[in-house]
């Protein structure tokens, strides 16, 4: 792998989340999108971490902003499920240019499914497939190791799965071998900034790896230790009082400056965050927008 590198300046818009400023012109989804705009030296790259699910918004969000897709020069995929990939095929045809680089897990267009209240297909849909991606621009990067997409952003690679309290809190599955077998997410990535004078910007789509693992994954393959900011979805909402709090308490000791997390966090895992750190803590909404530059 390459070196990482550092950025001189990061600036990430929040395009799609659950919740939305306050009396604000954006749209909410249930889904997850952030545009990165990354600088180092004369290099520049736009990167839009995940999509959400719909692309009427945004696409709205975007021009609300200020923002073109034409702009945009990598996609990053943080994991399979609907609500963060649907209308990539949509968005690269108004991107309108080829070989825009789509970076993703190998496993993210496998058959993966819920069975309750009934058999629901809730990952990659149809026109989504590897093909029409490729058809509508897309150059796939399909791996599990870390990618440096530009000197100072990479991806996190898979995810090793290293602490006893982070589990899969959604009931999926998928098909091994003719066998219906739980899915343990194991596309579940990350993509992980390393900001001059600042340290690790950490971007989460649902951190079904488990926030704790991404992070320390994070400091590791990016070789920095100092954790600056973790921004996305941590998935605690369906999780135990004493989970919530294990991570919690597993974050405030990697000495995060703030986080700001929304989408599938929950609202009590959101309080414990805010009774821990305080004012370091803000609940993510569409429209927000992060700048951190280097001094």
């Amino acid at each position: 792998m390459e070196k990482p590198g550092v950025l001189d300046n990061l600036r990430i818009t929040v395009l799609a989340d659950d919740c939305v400023l306050y009396e604000s012109p954006y749209l909410g989804q249930h889904g997850a999108s952030f545009l990165l705009e990354g600088v180092s030296g004369r290099n520049t790259k736009r990167i839009l971490v995940d999509v959400g699910q719909n692309f009427e918004a945004l696409l709205h969000n975007m021009r609300t902003t200020g923002i073109s897709p034409s702009v945009i020069d990598a996609i990053v995929l943080t994991h399979c499920h609907y609500d963060h990939t649907q209308g990539v095929a949509r968005l690269l045809r108004e991107i309108g240019r080829k070989d825009i680089q789509v970076i993703a897990h190998p496993s993210i267009f496998r058959l993966h499914f819920v069975t309750e209240p009934y058999p629901r297909h809730v990952g990659i849909m149809p026109g989504d497939s590897k093909a029409e991606i490729e058809k509508a621009g897309g150059k796939l990067s399909l791996t599990k190791d870390p990618v440096v997409i530009m000197p100072g952003i990479m991806t996190s690679g898979e995810v090793r799965r290293l602490t006893d309290f982070e589990k899969v809190t959604v009931a999926v599955k998928t098909i091994e071998n003719g066998m219906v077998v739980d899915d343990l997410m194991l596309d579940d990535i990350s993509v992980v900034a390393n900001v001059k004078d600042k340290g690790l910007v950490i971007i989460t789509g649902c951190s079904h790896a488990g926030i704790i693992n991404i992070a320390n994954q994070a400091r590791e393959v990016a070789g920095c230790n100092k954790l600056e900011s973790i921004i996305g979805g941590l998935h605690l909402i369906e999780a135990s009082d004493a989970v919530i709090n294990r991570t919690v308490d597993g974050l405030f000791k990697l000495n995060v400056a703030w986080i700001s997390a929304g989408h599938c966090t929950g609202f009590k895992a959101q309080a414990v965050l805010y009774r821990v750190f305080a004012e370091r803590f803000s609940p993510l909404r569409t429209g927000m927008q992060f700048e951190l530059g280097g001094n």
